[in-house]
């Protein structure tokens, strides 16, 4: 497949990068500042100019977008929520219908009707990512052209943990997946494992899902 991966130099984007590599896909990575590695095509995008970015994605059967501002941008919340509806603005524009957009945990329900993100608990320090990330997803809700899926993570999500890459996960939609010792959980290699089967085999449409082990 020809895939387009937005954020592609990101901590979730160059996982789901080496997963789609490593299964052969065609893939153009895009970020502002473009790497150089063998068997992806670099492209060098600000998000935030439509056009040009519609012009990149063109052609393509997918879009990913794992596009995130920085958990310690000041403006983190502006940022991701103006970002995130550049990029669902682009890929109309671009003709593609099918597009996974990487979100937060924090929207995940815990309770009936109350949201991960509204727990006293809830770290402070991610509150306002979490927050754009849950508005972002009311957002997209609306989209009725585009072939969406919303992915949220687990709670916790690791690079190089012992877990690492085991290809094993199960899925979920509106509440978080928890294993036996109650933990919602998966690895960051595991998440780009997740990303990639979603794209090779879809089984949502229009709507949010989450996994962990």
């Amino acid at each position: 497949m020809k895939i387009a991966l937005i954020g592609a130099t990101g901590f979730v984007g160059s996982a789901i990068l080496n997963e789609l590599a490593d299964r052969k896909h065609e893939i153009t990575a895009i970020a502002r500042t473009p790497k150089d590695s063998a068997n992806v095509t670099w492209a060098a995008a600000d998000i935030f100019n439509v056009d040009a970015l519609a012009e990149i994605l063109k052609g393509h059967n997918a879009v990913i977008n794992a596009y995130n501002p920085g958990w310690t941008n000041p403006n983190i919340y502006d940022d991701f929520l103006a970002g995130s509806k550049a990029i669902q603005e682009a890929v109309k524009k671009s003709g593609i219908k099918r597009f996974i957009t990487i979100g937060g945990a924090g929207s995940l329900y815990v309770a009936p009707d109350l949201q991960a993100v509204d727990t006293p608990d809830f770290p402070k320090e991610i509150f306002p990512g979490a927050n754009a990330a849950r508005h972002y997803l009311n957002i997209i809700k609306e989209e009725k052209d585009l072939d969406w899926a919303f992915f949220s993570p687990a709670f916790e999500m690791h690079a190089g943990t012992k877990t690492g890459r085991t290809g094993k996960y199960r899925l979920g939609l509106e509440n978080p997946v928890f294993n036996e010792e109650q933990r919602s959980i998966l690895s960051v290699e595991d998440l780009a494992v997740v990303i990639a089967d979603e794209v090779e085999t879809p089984k949502h449409h229009q709507v949010r899902f989450t996994a962990g082990y």
